[in-house]
């Protein structure tokens, strides 16, 4: 017979992470993916644009790498 157990998911990765790194990192992330579109990334990820900003502006000031928007995700 086969082994069917499956390797490794996301989750099993995530797992005794601090939520606070996750979450930091899925935002910047979907940052990434959205070319820095915040209104996009905030709607994708389910939360308020408001409180997207408020985490980025934690984000920068703890000095991590945010995304800008670029010339095509502003347009």
């Amino acid at each position: 017979m086969h082994d069917l157990t499956p390797g490794p998911t996301v989750v099993d990765q995530l797992v005794g992470q601090p939520v606070a790194d996750v979450e930091r990192e899925l935002i910047l992330a979907t940052l990434r993916e959205t070319g820095g579109n915040r209104t996009h990334a905030a709607n994708l990820l389910g939360i308020a644009i408001r409180t997207l900003r408020n985490k980025i502006g934690c984000y920068a000031s703890d000095g991590y790498d945010v995304p800008e928007p670029t010339q095509q995700a502003t347009s």
